[in-house]
């Protein structure tokens, strides 16, 4: 068995030394069978893998010559940008010449760039982005989507439902995850038409375990594993967590359950619905959360996760062929 990687040395707001000083940090307990690839243009990758104590000639680097910048529209910087570090490792991971493909670039980019590149799994709705959530029991759950869509029918909720739940088995250890609506109330009857027609829906899918409706003060509690909602009030959640954490330690409080919410203690998520395995991180990723999404790539990869949601379609797909 041979992984590949593929690591963007140019995205992010502290590339490419953090990218770098990731990998270095890595390699010790990087698996014989791992070979990583580099993007981005030679000279910064030579200099910023030396300045890590490591070797350029022991890495695959492919040279580009544009960098795609946090504010370059996504969907013109696909054409504009076409020798980016971003598009070209999306190019490849399509084209077979690597396995995974791991960025802390502009979001935008890389979840566009995926879908016009390596595409949804077919039978996918909508990819989503997820994000990890810090349980108070130690433990870590999901939310999706916090992004990628803004708006979403009900039949695009069902589907995160699904692959929240493939993730939350492969990735995070939990055999059959619990998965919630995110709602303004517990009762079938509550939220608006959207939230009422999916969890209609959720409940007669056989394909995960739906325990209905849950709030907002459920997300970070042992009641639920998969927390689904679109991608507006996810990213609102997100968002409005890190900046409760940041105010806090800020204020000097420190615990272990708010250290857990340190994105680099997992570093990045997965786009979930697209055909290969694409890992986009936080723009100021660490070295830390570089290593952490290596790492996860690994997991990714040999968990056959992207197979697996390729199955879990398979009886909606023929059930939809006989409608």
């Amino acid at each position: 068995m041979s992984i590949r990687i593929g690591i963007d040395l140019m995205g992010g707001d502290y590339a490419p030394a953090a990218p770098a000083q990731g990998i270095a940090s890595a390699l010790a307990d990087l698996p014989s069978y791992v070979s990583l690839t580099i993007y981005g243009r030679s000279d910064a990758v030579s200099d910023a893998l030396q300045g890590a104590g490591l070797n350029p000639s022991d890495f695959h680097i492919v040279h580009t010559t544009q960098v795609i910048e946090m504010g370059d529209s996504p969907t013109k910087a696909m054409n504009q940008k076409a020798d980016s570090s971003i598009m070209v490792g999306l190019n490849d991971l399509k084209a077979g010449k690597i396995d995974c493909y791991i960025s802390a670039g502009s979001t935008g980019a890389v979840f566009v760039g995926a879908l016009y590149t390596v595409k949804p799994i077919e039978g996918i709705l909508r990819p989503a982005i997820s994000s990890l959530v810090p349980k108070d029991n130690g433990h870590h759950g999901l939310i999706l989507d916090v992004g990628a869509n803004a708006d979403c029918k009900a039949d695009v909720l069902v589907q995160f439902g699904m692959l929240g739940s493939i993730y939350a088995r492969c990735i995070l250890g939990v055999e059959k995850p619990r998965v919630g609506l995110l709602n303004i109330g517990s009762e079938p009857e509550k939220g608006n038409i959207v939230s009422q027609a999916a969890y209609n829906l959720m409940v007669h899918n056989k394909s995960v375990n739906f325990i209905g409706n849950i709030e907002g003060y459920d997300i970070f509690g042992t009641r639920v594993d998969v927390v689904v909602t679109d991608g507006f009030t996810g990213n609102i959640v997100l968002k409005t967590a890190e900046a409760l954490v940041d105010m806090l330690m800020s204020q000097g409080v420190r615990n272990e359950l708010i250290s857990r919410f340190d994105y680099q203690s997992y570093g990045g998520t997965p786009i979930l619905g697209v055909n290969k395995p694409v890992i986009i991180g936080h723009g100021v990723s660490s070295p830390a959360a570089f290593k952490s999404m290596i790492g996860q790539a690994i997991q990714i990869i040999e968990t056959s996760m992207i197979e697996k949601i390729k199955q879990a379609l398979m009886p909606e797909m023929i059930a939809d062929e006989k409608n």
